[in-house]
Protein backbone atom coordinates (compact mmCIF):
# COMPACT_ATOMS: atom_id res chain seq x y z
CA UNK A 1 0.00 0.00 0.00
CA UNK A 2 1.12 3.28 -0.64
CA UNK A 3 0.48 4.99 2.97
CA UNK A 4 1.56 4.43 6.26
CA UNK A 5 -0.57 4.68 9.22
CA UNK A 6 1.87 4.42 12.26
CA UNK A 7 -0.91 4.53 14.47
CA UNK A 8 -2.75 1.40 15.55
CA UNK A 9 -5.91 0.22 14.47
CA UNK A 10 -8.51 1.35 16.91
CA UNK A 11 -11.25 -1.34 17.38
CA UNK A 12 -13.72 1.18 19.38
CA UNK A 13 -16.96 1.50 17.76
CA UNK A 14 -17.79 4.83 19.10
CA UNK A 15 -14.71 6.22 17.81
CA UNK A 16 -15.48 5.25 14.18
CA UNK A 17 -18.83 6.74 15.12
CA UNK A 18 -17.68 9.86 15.77
CA UNK A 19 -15.23 10.00 13.21
CA UNK A 20 -17.77 9.61 10.66
CA UNK A 21 -20.01 12.29 12.28
CA UNK A 22 -17.46 14.62 11.83
CA UNK A 23 -17.25 14.44 8.30
CA UNK A 24 -18.10 17.39 6.49
CA UNK A 25 -19.77 18.44 4.58
CA UNK A 26 -23.29 16.05 4.87
CA UNK A 27 -23.23 14.93 1.05
CA UNK A 28 -19.56 13.38 2.11
CA UNK A 29 -20.78 11.86 5.12
CA UNK A 30 -23.23 10.35 3.28
CA UNK A 31 -20.78 8.64 1.25
CA UNK A 32 -18.37 7.59 3.99
CA UNK A 33 -20.95 5.67 5.46
CA UNK A 34 -22.19 3.83 2.03
CA UNK A 35 -18.99 3.29 1.42
CA UNK A 36 -18.03 1.98 4.49
CA UNK A 37 -21.31 -0.35 4.52
CA UNK A 38 -19.86 -1.58 0.61
CA UNK A 39 -16.50 -2.36 1.90
CA UNK A 40 -17.56 -3.92 4.95
CA UNK A 41 -19.87 -6.05 2.48
CA UNK A 42 -17.08 -7.05 0.48
CA UNK A 43 -14.29 -8.02 2.86
CA UNK A 44 -16.83 -9.37 5.58
CA UNK A 45 -15.10 -7.28 8.26
CA UNK A 46 -15.94 -4.59 10.48
CA UNK A 47 -13.84 -1.84 9.83
CA UNK A 48 -11.62 0.37 12.23
CA UNK A 49 -10.38 3.63 12.49
CA UNK A 50 -6.69 4.02 11.73
CA UNK A 51 -5.31 6.79 13.37
CA UNK A 52 -7.44 9.93 13.64
CA UNK A 53 -8.79 9.35 10.41
CA UNK A 54 -8.75 6.57 8.22
CA UNK A 55 -11.63 3.60 8.11
CA UNK A 56 -9.73 0.67 7.49
CA UNK A 57 -10.44 -2.89 6.84
CA UNK A 58 -8.07 -5.84 7.48
CA UNK A 59 -5.07 -5.23 7.96
CA UNK A 60 -1.43 -6.30 6.51
CA UNK A 61 2.24 -5.99 7.41
CA UNK A 62 5.05 -5.71 4.78
CA UNK A 63 9.02 -5.01 5.02
CA UNK A 64 11.04 -3.28 2.54
CA UNK A 65 14.14 -4.37 1.13
CA UNK A 66 16.21 -1.70 3.53
CA UNK A 67 14.54 -3.25 6.22
CA UNK A 68 11.77 -0.68 7.71
CA UNK A 69 8.26 -2.58 8.37
CA UNK A 70 4.94 -1.63 9.38
CA UNK A 71 1.50 -2.53 9.25
CA UNK A 72 -1.72 -0.68 7.61
CA UNK A 73 -4.73 -1.45 6.02
CA UNK A 74 -5.32 -3.60 3.11
CA UNK A 75 -8.12 -1.67 2.15
CA UNK A 76 -9.59 1.94 3.16
CA UNK A 77 -11.09 5.37 2.82
CA UNK A 78 -11.26 8.70 4.61
CA UNK A 79 -13.66 11.41 4.33
CA UNK A 80 -12.00 14.62 3.37
CA UNK A 81 -13.88 17.87 2.90
CA UNK A 82 -12.62 18.11 -0.76
CA UNK A 83 -12.85 14.12 -1.22
CA UNK A 84 -13.47 10.64 -0.42
CA UNK A 85 -9.58 9.68 -0.37
CA UNK A 86 -9.66 5.64 -1.12
CA UNK A 87 -6.62 3.57 -0.18
CA UNK A 88 -5.30 0.53 -1.25
CA UNK A 89 -7.34 0.20 -4.51
CA UNK A 90 -4.31 0.61 -6.81
CA UNK A 91 -2.03 -2.07 -5.79
CA UNK A 92 -3.13 -4.96 -7.35
CA UNK A 93 -1.69 -5.73 -10.80
CA UNK A 94 -5.10 -6.00 -12.53
CA UNK A 95 -6.44 -2.90 -10.96
CA UNK A 96 -5.50 -0.23 -13.53
CA UNK A 97 -8.23 -1.14 -16.32
CA UNK A 98 -10.91 -1.48 -13.25
CA UNK A 99 -9.40 2.18 -12.19
CA UNK A 100 -10.24 3.62 -15.94
CA UNK A 101 -13.40 2.28 -15.82
CA UNK A 102 -14.41 3.41 -12.70
CA UNK A 103 -15.77 6.56 -13.32
CA UNK A 104 -14.14 10.10 -12.56
CA UNK A 105 -11.07 9.79 -9.79
CA UNK A 106 -7.76 11.28 -9.42
CA UNK A 107 -5.25 9.34 -8.93
CA UNK A 108 -2.69 10.33 -6.16
CA UNK A 109 0.47 8.32 -4.84
CA UNK A 110 -1.48 5.28 -3.58
CA UNK A 111 -4.80 6.27 -3.47
CA UNK A 112 -7.70 7.55 -5.53
CA UNK A 113 -9.58 10.54 -4.90
CA UNK A 114 -13.73 10.66 -5.57
CA UNK A 115 -15.43 13.94 -5.51
CA UNK A 116 -18.94 11.49 -5.29
CA UNK A 117 -19.75 8.05 -4.85
CA UNK A 118 -22.86 8.03 -6.63
CA UNK A 119 -20.95 9.43 -10.17
CA UNK A 120 -18.71 5.61 -9.85
CA UNK A 121 -19.30 2.24 -11.50
CA UNK A 122 -20.20 0.59 -7.88
CA UNK A 123 -19.35 -3.00 -9.18
CA UNK A 124 -16.06 -1.71 -10.40
CA UNK A 125 -15.63 -0.51 -6.99
CA UNK A 126 -16.62 -3.52 -5.31
CA UNK A 127 -14.30 -5.63 -7.67
CA UNK A 128 -11.23 -3.19 -7.08
CA UNK A 129 -12.30 -3.90 -3.12
CA UNK A 130 -11.66 -7.39 -3.85
CA UNK A 131 -8.50 -7.74 -5.79
CA UNK A 132 -7.12 -5.51 -2.83
CA UNK A 133 -8.65 -7.85 -0.35
CA UNK A 134 -7.25 -10.76 -1.99
CA UNK A 135 -3.29 -8.86 -1.56
CA UNK A 136 -1.08 -11.09 0.58
CA UNK A 137 -1.12 -10.40 4.60
CA UNK A 138 2.47 -10.15 4.68
CA UNK A 139 4.82 -8.51 1.75
CA UNK A 140 8.38 -8.68 1.60
CA UNK A 141 10.69 -6.62 -0.38
CA UNK A 142 7.44 -4.69 -0.84
CA UNK A 143 6.70 -2.56 -3.63
CA UNK A 144 3.78 -0.99 -1.98
CA UNK A 145 3.33 -0.07 1.49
Amino acid sequence: MAYEVRTRASPDPAALEQYLASIEPARRQDDSRALLERMRAVTGVDPQLWGPSIVGFGRYTYRYATGHEGEAAKVGFAGRKASLVLYGLQDHTDADPLVERLGPVRLGKGCLYVTRLDRLDLEVLDELVRLAWSLPDHVEGATYG
